[in-house]
């Protein structure tokens, strides 16, 4: 049974909330943060990427950077937030291209994560773990939401689906990239009663992104009570900023590589040399260069794999045998790749650290693709999305999922909701 409680938000007056939202600081670099906060001094960037407000040559990870963004946040709250009054729920729907998803904000427990209700399919890296923690641990605050997903449950679907036909929200816009987002305040006591007792009959809740703001948050969590032993576990330390959602509404990107080189090879030689794991079919030359036209060479299923290469299009058909079609890991698309081409004939590795191969979320789309082998780089592969019930069939088994296997769009916004320690 989870343990996913409501909480008293601090949250934006809703004029401010447009401008205070903000995409999760670890989708962009210092410098392109700096561009897109310029000129919004609202901008939740200037406390998750408080470097931005500091000389550019500061050092992203020193003392100064946290306690600016700490500071920086304190002002936020005092001029443009408010509290609300008791512990609530909130509804926050995302609409992208038509197609919306809703999911519940609330705090999740530290102890379903220990014990491991809280479920898990990536590794985490210790640097980036020690920024969220002393970003967390100075802001006395987590600002990022930990995106969560859970499977059906009809009464609590249901609900929510009532709330958001009949009730206003407390916000409602689009944001600059065309997204528009809903939140809805979840305060009556019968409906806080029905959701609490809901996520109680929900055995698992899967992280679907933001491991690493998980890991910190909880690692937070861990420190204060070790300063402070005789807890009750009732302290909001004991909690963390969470969005959870039906795994059914959730759409995964497909997550695609480009490679810098072919290892010495020609064209004609690396296409022969894969043709002992895949099936190499051309695929039609698509009409032109938009993303409605590429959508002729896009992968149509799983185990289809599209590569661009020397001005052609090509599908890839793993052969028998070439996978163990029962781990749950090892017929994941992504490792199909890794474990057939990309490490026995390319000779990469370690994705995470070869600077011969790079990853392109599918919001870029396949034009994006093509426009970088066409410009140099050697070949790009098209994967079909990995699928929820991979996801969450990985974590039930206690098992990790390759580097770069999914990419969730639209991402949640930063700033929308606080939940002070």
């Amino acid at each position: 049974m989870a343990n996913f409680k409501p909480f008293q938000a601090v949250r934006p007056e809703a004029p401010f909330a447009p401008r205070v939202a903000a995409l999760p600081y670890d989708v962009m670099s210092s410098k392109e943060a700096r561009v897109m906060a310029a000129g919004n001094p609202l901008s939740f960037l200037n406390v998750d990427r408080a470097e931005i407000l500091l000389p550019e040559d500061t050092d992203i990870y020193s003392d100064a950077v946290y306690a600016k963004a700490a500071s920086t946040l304190d002002k936020m709250v005092e001029n443009y937030y408010l509290r609300d009054e008791t512990p609530c729920y909130y509804l926050y729907q995302e609409t992208m291209q038509g197609r919306s998803q809703m999911g519940i904000v609330g705090c999740a427990s530290v102890d379903d994560y220990q014990s491991g209700v809280i479920k898990k399919h990536e590794n985490t890296v210790a640097a980036k773990e020690a920024d969220r923690i002393r970003h967390v641990d100075k802001c006395n605050a987590n600002t990022g939401i930990i995106f969560l997903a859970f499977r059906e449950h009809e009464a609590l679907e249901k609900r929510m689906a009532e709330i958001s036909a009949n009730e206003e929200p407390v916000y409602d816009f689009v944001s600059d990239d065309g997204i528009g987002h809903k939140v809805w305040l979840v305060k009556e006591d019968a409906d806080i009663e029905l959701f609490e007792k809901s996520f109680e009959e929900i055995p698992a809740l899967y992280i679907a992104d933001g491991h690493h703001r998980a890991a910190s948050a909880v690692r937070v969590g861990e420190m204060r009570r070790n300063a402070n032993p005789d807890y009750s576990g009732k302290e909001e330390f004991n909690f963390f900023l969470a969005a959870a959602f039906p795994a059914s509404a959730l759409s995964i990107w497909d997550y695609n590589r480009v490679v810098k080189d072919l290892g010495g090879m020609t064209p004609e030689e690396f296409l022969e040399k894969i043709r002992s794991v895949f099936d190499v079919l051309p695929l039609p030359e698509p009409s032109g260069d938009t993303e409605e036209e590429l959508k002729a060479v896009k992968p149509a299923k799983v185990h289809d794999f599209s590569l661009y290469l020397a001005g052609r299009w090509y599908l890839l058909r793993p052969l028998s045998g070439t996978f163990d079609a029962d781990d749950v890991v090892e017929r994941l698309d992504v490792s199909i790749l890794q474990n057939n081409l990309l490490t026995p004939v390319l000779g990469i590795k370690d994705p995470r650290t070869d600077s011969r191969i790079s990853f392109v979320g599918g919001i870029r789309g396949l034009g994006e693709l093509k426009k970088r082998v066409d410009e140099g780089e050697a070949a790009a592969f098209a994967l079909y999305p990995t699928q929820m019930e991979a996801l969450m069939a990985i974590a039930d088994e206690g098992r990790i999922m390759p580097p770069k296997s999914t990419w969730f769009e639209p991402k949640l916004r930063s700033g929308l909701f606080i939940h002070y320690l």
